[in-house]
C-alpha cells in the first residue's frame, strides 16, 4: 500500500497564491470563463429579445383574393421551443456569471473542484445541444416562410412580413451563437477537468 503524505501548508500556499507563477495560465483561463458566460448570456437576452417582439399583421394576395396575415413567434411550436431554451441559457449564464464573477474577484479558482466542473461541463453541453436543436428547428420555420412550399402554391410570406422574418432569422443566428459560446465553455471545462489528472 503507497503512503501519500499531505502537506497542509503547501495546500494553504497555493490557494492563496492562485494566480502567480504556473497559476497565470489558470488565470487567464477563468478570466476567459467569466467573459464567456457574459457574452453568452448578451447574445442569448438579444436572442429571446428579438424573438418575443417577432408579431406583424399585414396581408397578400394569393389568385387575386386578398388575405389578411397575422403572424406571431408563439404560433409556432419550434419558436415557442428555441424561445424557452434561450431563456433557461440566459438563466443558466447569469447564475454562472454571479458565481464566477465573485471567485475572480476574490482571486479564488473559478471553478474550485472536478465535481464542479463536471456539472458545468454537463450543464453547458445539455444547453448547448439544446441551443442547436432549437435554431436548427426554427431556421426550418424561418426558411420556410421566405421560400414559401414549393410543393403547393404558397408564397413566399416574408415579402409581407418582413419585419417578422427578419426577427426571426436575427434570433435564430444569436442563438447559435451562443451554442458556440457554450461549444467553448465546454473546452474551458474539459481543461478544467484536465488539469486535475
Amino acid at each position: 500500500m503507497v503512503e501519500t503524505k499531505l502537506d497542509v501548508r503547501e495546500v494553504v500556499h497555493k490557494a492563496t497564491n492562485y494566480g502567480e507563477g504556473n497559476g497565470h495560465r489558470h488565470r487567464r483561463n477563468d478570466v476567459a470563463m467569466v467573459v464567456l458566460r457574459a457574452m453568452c448570456m448578451a447574445v442569448s437576452t438579444v436572442a429571446v429579445s428579438l424573438m418575443v417582439t417577432a408579431r406583424e399583421t399585414s396581408t397578400t394576395t394569393l389568385y387575386g383574393f386578398e388575405f389578411q396575415l397575422h403572424a406571431v413567434w408563439s404560433l409556432s411550436d419550434s419558436l415557442i421551443y428555441l424561445l424557452v431554451v434561450s431563456s433557461a441559457t440566459v438563466l443558466y449564464s447569469l447564475l454562472q456569471l454571479i458565481i464566477s464573477g465573485t471567485r475572480l474577484m476574490r482571486k479564488s479558482p473559478v471553478i474550485p473542484t472536478r465535481t464542479q466542473a463536471w456539472f458545468c461541463f454537463v450543464a453547458d453541453q445539455i444547453l448547448g445541444y439544446a441551443m442547436i436543436s432549437g435554431g436548427s428547428a426554427a431556421l426550418g420555420v424561418t426558411n420556410m416562410n421566405r421560400t414559401g412550399i414549393r410543393h403547393m402554391p404558397l408564397p413566399n410570406f416574408c415579402k409581407s412580413l418582413e419585419f417578422f422574418c427578419d426577427h426571426l432569422a436575427v434570433s435564430v443566428v444569436f442563438a447559435l451563437f451562443a451554442f458556440l459560446l457554450l461549444a467553448v465553455s465546454s473546452h474551458l471545462d474539459v481543461l478544467r477537468l484536465l488539469r486535475d489528472r
